[in-house]
């Protein structure tokens, strides 16, 4: 099996092969990030050479360096192609001030000056023939397309081609005095003599409306074209069927966009326009919100409920219960509810609309409902439910009324509410936000020291912006926005403490003298990196969670991972690990499931191998209590009468496990041609060896089945916060969320189909970050002691 595929590798358990694992990951995980940088800023030189971003794109372009030992890309650097010079990355715009503007580049001198440096105090413009340039260098707008579109018609009446009927030319217009109202002259020499009395030739035409009249003029000269020449060249002809595909295609793309594109954008005049111009007829959004969605959601429909005929048993994933607005009244939530199947896929079932507050009660009756729905009288089929919310009421409520049932809560809501518990109970994470606060306050509430920041951040970063303040700390998001503003702006902040102005101030006022005394001081900028390293550290873990979708015997593991990230953590940062460890363990506690242990043992993946070769269920990296939760959990997973056996096969499973040649081949790994991480080849091998190889453990392999698939997340698709503002004005009509329940079903169905679990919102979010020019690092200088500023 290994030698069909020399990309694959089999996973040891030696201490060696472990330690150089993580260092390739982190080696792989920065040239991936480095290579991610330099595609952004690609993509952004792109579109700017092609008009739609800065000036000195043309001339700045990225480069990779790579590192001679591995061959992978190690930084990105821009290059002057005027000069060859070679700069950092980080701060684009900077960069080009620096070097171009302020005559560092000795050849950048000589080339025309780009559109945004030019003053616009100039009276006349001429339209006839504009420097090839300022078309590069200049964004579009809706009046620079006007006035090219108005130069171009000048630019074919004065070349006279294609007889009488092109060869026309407005009469001069003198009516107003352009010193008194500005208004716009245009230079057009033309001398054609055609028809229509327009053949006078001009110099200049003077428009009492400005250059605004420009695109009105060039709109009248085409209608006045086309009644001179009514034969217009054919458009693109499409068969019957060519165009009922393309309208489908449509169609899909709206439904699946699920609210980023509303029904009403179908009926714009530019899309009307670009739907002709491809050979298309209009469609109305009265069709597409009529029989075509109808017709796509009965498809979408028919094939999710193949899927879960299929399926022997499934467990129920249910996300959203968790409210994104912080439990306000009125926010509108969606609640999905979806099957994971043993088969590793996805099948959304429906979503449940939600205000305010949701008791458990209801949530556990939404639960049991589904369940009913789907199984009939053969709820057993349900192997149990993963939420984002009430584990301890509504899934152990129905955990105790069915035995045969495994309730677990989402991971990946465990890790980010580790963070809330570090806010509230972790002094650091209290001291820092209260620091950060009082600084924020300081620098925004005082003019003189806010013109001096500001002054600093242009010069530092090329922007500049008020340091952002959470209105209440109950919630750490905004705290965290306010330590990374602080970090960011740490160089501009002490350069601030040297301005006159505060020198001034601090000699007047007690508060100045705290603060300069405090941004002086190491430890601050200690502690400040210390909480944002942890909280980087947690989310990075959870959007690892988010991405990878484990199972549920992967959990042990993760934590374990966090454990020994966190030990590093203290160290780097001299913080004591006594609060944070006590932290992490009870939110650990709250969390835990014995389905944990369970898992973890009967899943071949993390069988380990002895001295004697034997691939054996890692036993001995759990707890006492732990293990007495393998036993509890399979006797209470069988019936009465194979308790006894299935803790016999049990014992059996923990001296003999796995064949050495079945073992590895499950644990087979080979790289993600997309992430380039080693991940396992065959997921489902875990599962298939119990199924088809292991199969004289008759008891024990019931329940093995049945735990190994189960998924420890809960989330689906990401929903987008338009379509909820949608749902919100619509909640009221029967018919409007009749059609939104549909259109979350069509969207839900496609993105599991494609397993995306991604929004819009949040590609369009890292697309403007890249374009941005913002670097993951928020800090390059923090530590500046006072000795050296």
């Amino acid at each position: 099996m290994a030698a069909t595929n020399t990309t694959t590798t089999t996973t040891t358990s030696t201490q060696a092969g472990e330690t150089a694992s993580v260092s390739l990951s982190t080696e792989e995980l920065a040239a991936k990030a480095v290579h991610k940088r330099y595609e952004g800023l690609v993509m952004v030189r792109t579109k700017a050479i092609k008009g739609k971003g800065a000036w000195y794109w043309a001339h700045l372009e990225p480069i990779l360096v790579h590192n001679s030992d591995t061959g992978l890309p190690k930084a990105v650097k821009l290059r002057c192609s005027l000069c060859e010079a070679v700069f950092s990355a980080s701060n684009p715009s900077r960069t080009a001030s620096e070097h171009l503007k302020r005559g560092t580049c000795p050849n950048f001198n000589s080339l025309p000056k780009p559109i945004s440096s030019i003053s616009p105090s100039g009276g006349v413009v001429n339209l006839a023939s504009p420097p090839p340039h300022l078309q590069n260098h200049r964004k579009r707008t809706s009046s620079s397309a006007s006035i090219n579109r108005a130069a171009a018609a000048a630019a074919v009446s004065a070349s006279g081609g294609g007889g009488p009927a092109s060869s026309y030319q407005v009469s001069p217009i003198s009516i107003v005095d352009p010193s008194r109202f500005g208004v716009v002259a245009v230079s057009s020499a033309g001398a054609g003599t055609g028809g229509g009395g327009f053949g006078q030739t001009h110099q200049h035409l003077m428009l009492s409306g400005g250059k605004e009249d420009l695109g009105a003029l060039a709109m009248f000269e085409d209608s006045v074209k086309k009644l001179k020449s009514p034969k217009t060249s054919p458009g693109p002809t499409l068969s019957k069927t060519q165009i009922e595909s393309a309208l489908d295609s449509l169609a899909d793309w709206v439904y699946e966009c699920c609210g980023s594109v509303s029904f009403s954008s179908i009926e714009h005049p530019k899309f009307k326009a670009f739907l002709n111009q491809v050979g298309l007829p209009a469609i109305s959004r009265r069709e597409l919100a009529g029989d075509r969605l109808d017709a796509k959601y009965e498809e979408a429909k028919s094939e999710s409920e193949a899927k879960i005929r299929d399926a022997m048993f499934f467990q129920i994933a249910s996300d959203g219960w968790k409210s994104k607005n912080y439990g306000l009244v009125g926010d509108e939530n969606l609640v999905n509810l979806a099957l994971n199947v043993p088969n590793g896929t996805s099948v959304f079932r429906r979503a449940v609309f939600t205000s305010g507050f949701v008791p458990s009660k209801y949530a556990e009756e939404v639960l049991w409902d589904t369940i009913t729905e789907l199984c009939g009288n053969n709820v057993q089929q349900c192997v149990g439910i993963v939420a984002d919310k009430f584990k301890g009421k509504a899934l152990k409520s129905l955990e105790n009324q069915h035995h045969w049932m495994v309730n677990l809560c989402c991971q990946y809501q465990g890790f980010n509410s580790l963070i809330k518990d570090f806010s509230k109970e972790l002094p650091l994470f209290k001291n820092v936000a209260e620091n950060c606060s009082k600084i924020a306050n300081f620098i925004n509430n005082r003019s003189q020291i806010r013109t001096s920041f500001h002054k600093y951040q242009l010069q530092e970063y090329g922007h500049a912006g008020l340091l952002r303040v959470p209105f209440e700390r109950s919630d750490f998001g905004p705290v965290y926005t306010m330590v990374e503003d602080i970090l960011s702006s740490a160089r501009a902040l002490q350069l601030v403490l040297l301005d006159e102005n505060y020198k001034i101030l601090s000699m007047e006022e007690p508060l100045a003298r705290e603060i300069e005394e405090m941004m002086r001081n190491p430890h601050f900028w200690n502690e400040l990196e210390a909480v944002h390293s942890l909280v980087k550290l947690i989310k990075g873990m959870a959007v690892e969670i988010e991405a990878e979708r484990p199972r549920v015997g992967q959990c042990l593991p993760l934590w374990e991972e966090l454990r020994v990230k966190l030990k590093d953590w203290s160290s780097k940062f001299h913080i004591s690990e006594g609060p944070v460890e006590r932290l992490v363990e009870k939110r650990f506690r709250k969390n835990y499931h014995p389905a944990w242990a369970a898992a973890f043992i009967l899943d071949p993946l993390y069988l380990i191998r002895d001295t004697s070769g034997k691939y054996l269920p890692p036993f001995k990296c759990l707890t006492p209590e732990q293990e007495k939760d393998v036993d509890k959990l399979i006797t209470r997973l069988v019936s009465r009468e194979e308790a006894h056996i299935a803790l016999m096969e049990l014992m059996k499973w923990r001296t003999e496990g796995l064949d050495p040649v079945y073992a590895q081949a499950v644990q087979m790994k080979q790289r993600d041609p997309i992430s380039g991480k080693m991940r396992i080849a065959n997921p489902q091998s875990s599962r298939l060896v119990w199924e088809t190889y292991l199969t004289e453990f008759k008891a024990l392999g019931k329940v093995a089945v049945r735990l190994i698939f189960l998924h420890a997340t809960s989330f689906g698709f990401k929903r987008n916060r338009s379509f909820l503002r949608w749902v919100g004005a619509h909640s009221h009509s029967r018919a409007g969320l009749d059609r939104a329940q549909k259109l979350i079903f069509i969207a839900a169905h496609s993105k599991l189909e494609r397993r995306d679990f991604s929004s819009d919102e949040d590609k369009d979010s890292e697309l403007f970050t890249l374009a941005n020019g913002e670097d993951d690092d928020v800090l390059n200088e923090v530590f500046v002691d006072a000795s050296s500023v």
